[in-house]
């Protein structure tokens, strides 16, 4: 039986939505085929969770806090670990760390090295994907719609001109991390005494920020995935909420409507569904992908984001998607850990 390490947590923000992921993603993969730890990241400080399950049959539970009995330390040289005397080595990574160092191409180069197979994308395509404004660059050149944008590092803040971001893309805008998740630091500017606040909240997450220039429609997400055999697109889901965007209370404090399938025409459907097919080849995309987009009046899709390592909570959008298209989800998780 394989030792399968989820790995969560990270340095960024995005830590608290890592561990839902983790919890979600422990009750999805087939306890009946794998040993599943968890694996912390935090601070330099890489944890394995022994709960009280752990002692009778070597399954990790990720509970409360008060259930774990003991934390041992991750050997760096080799991704293992000494319980009861024992030497764990573990066959697989399944990486689920939202932001640094699990989505930016860091953790998997350590991976590499050391040999040990991973669900996500490799070291370029999380280094490419994880700079949004990078990616969408690169993407436009392959005819991918993406919106006008600015791209500022720390160096730049006490020079940036308001009414030069204004005067290029015109009010209102998004302002956010360009290193960093979608969770925390987002702004949507509306007036310009907004606009310097929103860059300094966002260079609060991160190294650089991204300004977009608003697009108005409406907003779809779909998830995608290939193994050496076969692909499996997901069906499109639409996003309503009453909040100024999708933010951190629409995603997890249920402040939003998501509607899958998606409330979209079958050809505007299949649209979606085969330019998330086409990115993913486009950026060399590994294991399960997810890509927001924002469908304006004249139906011609404007990329929003890409999640390399997709929030994977029971209410996340990708186990709602593989429930809408009537799959089992612990065989979607064995065929990503086994056939990609």
């Amino acid at each position: 039986m394989k030792n399968i390490a989820i790995v969560a947590g990270g340095d960024s923000s995005e830590y608290v939505v890592s561990l839902k992921s983790a919890k979600g993603l422990f009750g999805f993969i087939d306890k009946a085929r794998y040993r599943l730890y968890i694996v912390l990241i935090r601070n330099g400080r890489w944890t394995v969770e022994i709960s009280h399950e752990n002692l009778s049959d070597r399954h990790g539970e990720y509970l409360s806090e008060t259930t774990y009995i003991n934390r041992p330390e991750i050997d760096k040289n080799d991704f293992s670990f000494q319980f009861e005397g024992e030497k764990i080595k573990f066959d697989y990574a399944y990486i689920t760390i939202h932001g640094r160092p699990g989505e930016d191409g860091r953790l998997q180069g350590y991976f590499d090295m050391l040999g040990i197979p991973y669900s996500s994308c490799g070291v370029l395509t999380g280094a490419l994907t994880s700079n949004k404004y990078f990616n969408n660059q690169f993407l436009k050149t392959q005819g991918v719609r993406v919106a006008d944008s600015i791209r500022l590092q720390k160096r730049d803040f006490q020079k940036c001109n308001t009414e030069d971001i204004i005067r290029q893309l015109r009010l209102p805008v998004f302002v956010k991390p360009n290193d960093g998740g979608s969770s925390f630091g987002v702004t949507k500017v509306q007036e310009p005494a907004q606009v310097q606040p929103a860059i300094k909240k966002a260079f609060a997450e991160g190294d650089e920020v991204i300004i977009e220039r608003f697009v108005e429609g409406t907003e779809v997400t779909c998830g995608c995935y290939k193994t050496k055999t076969k692909q499996v697109v997901f069906p499109v889901t639409e996003v309503v909420t009453e909040n100024e965007f999708f933010d951190f209370n629409a995603k997890y404090k249920g402040e939003a409507l998501e509607i899958t399938p998606a409330r979209l025409s079958d050809k505007l459907t299949t649209l979606i569904q085969q330019e998330t097919l086409r990115i993913y080849d486009l950026i060399n995309a590994k294991g399960i992908i997810r890509i927001d987009y924002i469908i304006p009046t004249d139906n011609k899709p404007v990329l929003l984001e890409i999640n390399t390592t997709p929030g994977m909570t029971e209410n996340s959008f990708i186990p709602q998607q593989i429930n809408a298209a009537g799959l089992d989800i612990k065989d979607v998780f064995t065929d990503i850990i086994e056939n990609l």
